[in-house]
Formats: C-alpha cells, structure tokens, sequence
C-alpha cells in the first residue's frame, strides 16, 4: 500500500510519481506524493516539485524522523484549466527522540509548464 493512506498500491499511486515515470495530474496527487517523498527521505523529489520561486536553496532531511500517516482534510476539485489550487492536510511524525508531532497545513499549488508545483502553505 502506499505510504501516502490512498489506500492504492504504491506502484499505481506515488511510486510513478517519484520514479519519474508520471506527473501528478491534481494538487492532491502532488501533496499525496511530497508526503510519500518525505516518508521515504527523497529530498530530490521533493525540491523538484516545489516551485523554484518559493523553493528553499537546499532541504536537508531528518532520517530518524518516521512518518505516521497523511490525513487529507480539504482537497478541492480543480477545472482542465486551473492554474491554481489548494490542499489542507494533516500529517503526523514521530521524532528520534519519541516526541510526536503533526503538521497541519493548507498548502497552495500553481500549474505552470504543463505541471502542478509546491508553492507554499499556512500551518495551523
């Protein structure tokens, strides 16, 4: 199954995704994607996914850093033609240390190039 809870097999879910071998067509396929991203350690990925206007210069990754799950709270449709759209999720980690913690965030995504790109996102 794939780590992003879709409840799809992995290679017909994020796996083609990061292996290159497709693009997300929908926010939600990319935000479902940079979570299955992180759980695995794929800083690549994830920064050729998020739009270079907004990217950091480097993403260094926590390793001991275990991801627990990806709740989608919000994911709204988007038309053929949209150039933008919005994902809400929660996702939950458990540090090295044991300490757990979630990240709630409403993230934006912009299609540009033919393809959908991280933008930013508010946490709550």
């Amino acid at each position: 199954m794939c780590l992003c809870g879709s409840g799809a097999e992995a290679s017909s879910c994020c796996s083609r995704f990061l292996d290159g071998d497709a693009v997300p067509a929908s926010p939600e396929q990319l935000m479902r994607s940079r979570y299955t991203a992180f759980a695995r350690g794929d800083a690549r990925y994830l920064m050729s996914t998020w739009h270079p206007g907004t990217a950091p210069a480097e993403l260094s990754l926590d390793d001991a850093t275990q991801w627990l799950g990806l709740e989608i709270l919000d994911a709204p449709p988007v038309a053929d033609d949209a150039k933008r759209g919005v994902v809400e999720f929660v996702a939950r980690y458990r540090e090295s240390s044991g300490t757990r913690g979630r990240i709630h965030e409403r993230s934006r995504f912009v299609r540009q190039s033919g393809r959908w790109w991280y933008l930013d996102g508010v946490h709550s």
